[in-house]
């Protein structure tokens, strides 16, 4: 069974893709970040985590799944040197689940206000 995640962004069916997307007991949640319609939350890299954390939790919710399924998170800065406010907003959410991560300083997200993006992967204990 595939089940698919909207966030209910115009952009979804433009692009195609889901905010997530569940195949038996996998939930891949796409590159996610603190963009809501035209407003982006926050204007530092703590606060665009949080929303982008909050966003993922959603997301995994909706699949049935929360963020102790997590095994793996993705995350894109556009400035490695806020690595610390971005990890320490990842380890509020991640401390004691502990998923395999990897931080990576990209040139540029979508909007030039998104300081970060994050994918996670989730399994579903039986």
């Amino acid at each position: 069974m595939r089940q698919l995640i909207s966030s209910g962004a115009p952009w979804e069916a433009v692009v195609g893709y889901s905010r997530a997307v569940r195949v038996g007991n996998v939930v891949e949640v796409a590159g996610t970040t603190a963009q809501d319609g035209d407003t982006v939350t926050g204007t530092d890299a703590y606060s665009q985590t949080k929303r982008v954390l909050e966003k993922i939790g959603a997301a995994l919710n909706a699949a049935g799944a929360s963020f102790e399924d997590v095994v793996r998170t993705r995350m894109f800065v556009t400035d490695i040197s806020q690595w610390e406010e971005v990890g320490r907003a990842h380890g509020e959410v991640f401390a004691t689940i502990r998923p395999a991560a990897s931080m990576l300083e990209v040139k540029a997200l979508i909007d030039p206000r998104l300081l970060v993006e994050i994918e996670a992967t989730a399994i579903i204990s039986a």
